[in-house]
């Protein structure tokens, strides 16, 4: 047989014992089952008819909050580091999985030694050329359990990509309404201030005609220079709450973010709430936590495997020679097979398998109460939206009831009937009540972002290019 006939020979036998190690390898453990881990209610104590969009900030209308999402989801830096660990365990994952295929190396190396000898000089040349063929039999599932428990990491990753883009894209709209709610604060204290002076230049006059005390004037005053306070914390708010609005997006503080005008919005009709059983399916934090306990399972699994005795494969041909051109002229070629058990490691192993474990009932257990949590908010934000929807017409009530008051108290002042008391109480009561109908009015688009919060599942993303931050 010819020098490269033999060495076809031994490549084959070496490719036909590594078919048989992974035919061994795939006998392995199946992973766990997950039992829900408390008993799902039928449905939510209450629902609408409306579907919740993926992108159910678009529900508002409001073209600046669309704007504002977008930015965010594309700027802000917090989104980007969970994209940047998503990539880490993807090629954690890689890695992982590497390990169950054979690893091959090419070797060269030549030498030149000169020898300085009575008779004269000489030279002797050395040139060596190889290829190394190794392989770890899989034969408990260790390295398959080690990558299946990667891959779960990863897709636990892409789920943690989901949830923040859903606690952005809320803390963007919160945001966003809180500002429009100052802002409006500021317009309404604007009419407010306007009108307490223009009753402050009735009473200085109807105190220069004699008709009321100096004590009067006083209390008008006063009531002005509270409002124009009031009006001062109002424009505070409003700069903190752009700076934490070009925060979110990317940018900073000051920055020109031409996302438009905000104002708030109305709420809508309430949305379908849908059956307990298919939220969780849908939810990124709960699918991350129920990823979490597969992949928790096969790290035991790979803890387990662990412990049982490791075969291993090797092979190798190598060829040397003095010269280049007869480098190929003979070969030299090794098989090898070797079986490690370990023996004595102080339990050091045991007790490895004994962590998992206990990760794996702690990985349940975050999974049990991520549930509850789940179901809690949406309960939640339904209470919230049900007494809120109540508190709102509250108010309306009291505002017209305050506008009556404030007429006739108005007019009696103005005959002489009352005194000037009962107008300051009237005008302070109904500049209170507008305040805050302005504020019950943003804390019900909260709630109701809450609710749309705790109903999402996945948004759209577009992933950043890989290597998009220059280092």
């Amino acid at each position: 047989m010819s020098k490269r006939g033999e060495v076809m020979r031994v490549l084959g036998r070496l490719a036909m014992g590594v078919a048989m190690a992974v035919g061994v390898a795939g006998c392995r453990t199946e992973p766990m089952a997950v039992a829900d881990p408390v008993e799902l209610p039928g449905a939510f104590s209450a629902s609408g008819e409306v579907a919740v969009e993926q992108a159910w900030w678009r529900a508002f209308g409001d073209e600046g909050l669309d704007r504002a999402v977008e930015a965010a989801f594309a700027g802000n830096f917090t989104l980007a580091t969970a994209w940047d660990r998503l990539a880490q365990a993807e090629a954690i994952a890689k890695r992982e999985g590497a390990a169950l295929y054979p690893q091959v190396d090419v070797l060269g190396s030549g030498e030149r030694v000169r020898r300085d000898l009575a008779r004269g000089t000489s030279y002797e040349t050395g040139l060596l050329a190889g290829l190394t063929v190794g392989y770890e039999v899989d034969l408990w599932g260790r390295i398959r359990s080690a990558r299946e428990a990667a891959a779960y990491s990863a897709a636990a990753s892409e789920q943690e990509v989901q949830a923040a883009a859903l606690t952005l894209a809320a803390s963007v709209a919160t945001t966003w309404y809180r500002l429009a709610e100052a802002r409006g604060q500021v317009a309404v204290l604007d009419e407010q201030i306007a009108t307490n002076r223009s009753v402050l230049e009735l009473v200085t006059e109807r105190f220069r005609q004699g008709q009321v005390q100096a004590a009067d004037v006083l209390r008008q005053r006063q009531l002005v220079q509270a409002t124009e306070g009031l009006r001062t914390v109002a424009v505070r708010a409003v700069t903190l709450l752009e700076h934490q609005l070009a925060v979110l997006v990317g940018e900073r503080p000051k920055a020109e973010l031409g996302l438009g005008e905000a104002t708030l919005a109305e709420v809508g009709a309430l949305p379908a709430t849908g059956v307990p059983a298919e939220l969780l399916e849908r939810r990124p934090d709960v699918r991350r936590a129920y990823l979490a306990v597969l992949g928790q399972d096969r790290s035991l699994a790979s803890a387990i495997a662990a412990q049982y005795p490791r075969v291993s494969l090797s092979a190798g041909v190598s060829t040397s020679s003095a010269r280049v051109r007869d480098l190929f002229d003979d070969w030299a070629a090794n098989l090898a097979g070797n079986v490690a058990e370990p023996l004595f490691d102080g339990g050091r192993l045991a007790a490895e398998a004994d962590r998992n474990r206990a990760l794996l009932s702690e990985r349940v257990h975050a999974y049990g109460q991520t549930v509850l949590e789940a179901l809690a908010e949406v309960e939640d934000a339904l209470a919230q939206e049900a007494g809120q929807r109540a508190y709102l017409a509250s108010l309306a009530e009291q505002l017209a009831s305050a506008d009556a008051v404030i007429e006739r108290t108005r007019a009696s002042y103005l005959n002489g009937q009352l005194d000037y008391l009962r107008v300051l109480e009237a005008l302070t009561s109904r500049q209170g009540l507008e305040r805050t109908y302005l504020t019950a009015r943003r804390e019900a688009i909260e709630f109701r972002v809450g609710l749309y919060r705790a109903l999402a599942g996945s948004v759209d993303l577009e992933r950043p290019a890989e290597g998009s931050y220059e280092l």
